[in-house]
Parts: C-alpha cells; structure tokens; sequence
C-alpha cells in the first residue's frame, strides 16, 4: 500500500452475553466505519469469521476468572484480543494482559478516542487506559436497565444477582468491597421498586437481564 493509499478499515468482532451491550457498542462506530468496521456481534467466544481485533466487553462477566479471555486469545480467527471495562483493578490488568491480551480500555472513552486506540493496537501497541476516575460511561453505550435510571455498574452487578450470584460471588468478581455491594443493591432495589432479592432477580429476567446466546452477521455492511 503506497503512503499516499487510503487505510483499509480494521475489522472488529464485540463479544459478550448480552445483546443490547453489544448493540451499543456497535452503533458508536457508526461515523467512524471508514476506520472501524464491526465484522460480527457474537453472545460467545465461538467466533465465526477472522477479524483483526476481538473487542470484550465485560459487562456481568466473572472477570476474575478471565476463562473467555484465554479462550478469544488462543482462537485463531482472533489476531488481537481487547478488553472493555469499566473495573480498573490491577489484578484483573495483570491477569488479562498475563494471558495475552492486546488492550485494556475504559468505557468512559469517547468514541474517537476509542477508535485511535484500537488503531495502536492494530499497529502493535500494548494499550491500557487510565484508571479512569468513577464517571457515567461514553453516551453512546447501552445496557439492560438504562431506560429504569440503572447505572451501568448497578446494571452489572443486578445482572450477577440475576444469575445466582451471592452478594459475596458479586464481592469477589467485580473486586468491590461487600459494603460497597451492599450500598448498590439498596440503591438497585429502591430504582426498581423491590423489596427482596427474589424480586429483583424476577425484575431482571423480566427486563433482560439474563445472558443471551445470539450472534449477528455482517453489521450494516461488515465483511
């Protein structure tokens, strides 16, 4: 390719169990196609076609245990693999770049700063963002719960409740402390207006909160 040829766009494939998370993430690529171009939207790490970049979002995923990580990693079809998360926590840094991981980004990207770091990665980079301070995720994301006021994190954590997960399993994975958990459920419960844990975890499933197996192929004109 001559210095004066345009770049060919780097194509990417959004895995997580969560459809709506993957959709969103989809769409803030919408003006930047010429650049980045989503080949698929996988609810597994099963990927189907080769792409240049896995990007991970790690929205209600065990990421202390990073298994689908290693998985994406060691799958051929993925030449570089990228984390997207909100949990800045230096074990999880460690654990996923440990096991090969190409990028360690921050949801509260904008958009075009997303896309120059998946770029350095394209070209080579080891890129981790900022431990960011706490603040809402970029506008163009979306997840379960949004519309009913949730916060993201409240959405992450409500979604481990939704699968079976005790306040200590939510401790654990999401490297909060219990008394941090605990302030986020009362706020969960009192947004959603439930008393209980068995009705927020009815509330959930009601509202998308369990994990979906879906993929979608060639978004808005990917390979």
């Amino acid at each position: 390719m001559s210095p004066s040829s345009p770049r060919p766009p780097i194509t990417i494939a959004l895995v997580d169990d969560y459809d709506v998370v993957l959709i969103g993430v989809a769409h803030m690529f919408d003006l930047y196609r010429d650049r980045i171009l989503v080949a698929e939207i996988d609810a597994t790490t099963s990927l189907h076609d080769s792409v240049d970049i896995v990007l991970y979002d790690s929205f209600a995923q065990p990421e202390s245990d990073h298994e689908e990580i290693g998985v994406l990693v060691n799958n051929p079809g993925a030449r570089k693999v990228v984390v997207y998360t909100w949990n800045f926590h230096p074990d999880l840094i460690a654990s996923a770049t440990g096991q090969g991981a190409h990028g360690y980004l921050s949801k509260s990207l904008p958009a075009r700063d997303l896309v120059a770091a998946l770029e350095a990665v394209h070209d080579g980079e080891i890129v981790v963002s900022d431990p960011p301070p706490r603040a809402p995720s970029t506008s163009g994301l979306n997840w379960p719960g949004r519309g009913e006021g949730l916060t993201d994190r409240e959405s992450e954590i409500l979604a481990l409740i939704t699968q079976g997960m005790s306040n200590v399993d939510v401790a654990r994975l999401t490297y909060l402390s219990p008394n941090t958990v605990k302030s986020y459920i009362r706020n969960i419960y009192r947004k959603i207006a439930v008393a209980s844990r068995t009705q927020a975890v009815l509330w959930g499933v009601a509202h998308g909160f369990s994990p979906d197996h879906h993929r979608i192929d060639h978004w808005r004109g990917g390979p």
